[in-house]
C-alpha cells in the first residue's frame, strides 16, 4: 500500500433524482479526515452496462486520481469515464474468450459397466 496517498472509506450513498451520490471519508497521511462525494448518473450507467455493484469502486477510482493539492470535495463520474470503462471491460472479456481453449468432449467408449470383470 502506498503510504504517501490519501485513503478513502465508503460511508454510504444517497439517491438524488437519477443520481446515486456516494460519500467517502478521505484520510490523509497526517490522519486529517475530510468528506468527499462522487455522483453517478444511473441512467448513463445502465446505458453503458455498468452494474450497481461496480459503482462504489469506480467512484473510489475518481478520488484516487485527484491530486494532493486539489481542494475539490465533490466529483461526478462522467459519461466519458463510463464509456472508457465499458470499452475496457469489453476488451478484457474479448481477450478472455480468445484465451479460452475450446474443449472437446471426451470420446464415448461403449464397454462393460464399471466394475465388471474384463474378459
Amino acid at each position: 500500500m502506498d503510504n504517501s496517498k490519501k485513503h478513502y472509506i465508503l460511508k454510504g450513498f444517497n439517491q438524488v433524482m437519477e443520481f446515486r451520490v456516494f460519500e467517502f471519508e478521505g484520510i490523509a497521511v497526517d490522519s486529517v479526515r475530510a468528506s468527499f462525494t462522487v455522483r453517478i448518473d444511473l441512467a448513463l450507467a445502465r446505458k453503458y452496462g455498468i452494474r450497481l455493484q461496480e459503482l462504489p469502486l469506480l467512484c473510489k477510482e475518481v478520488l484516487d486520481q485527484t491530486g494532493e493539492g486539489d481542494e475539490n470535495r465533490a466529483f461526478t463520474y462522467s459519461e466519458a469515464q463510463m464509456c472508457t470503462h465499458a470499452s475496457d471491460l469489453s476488451a478484457r472479456e474479448a481477450a478472455a474468450k480468445s484465451r479460452k481453449a475450446t474443449r472437446r468432449p471426451a470420446p464415448v467408449h461403449v464397454s462393460a459397466p464399471w466394475g465388471s470383470p474384463q474378459r
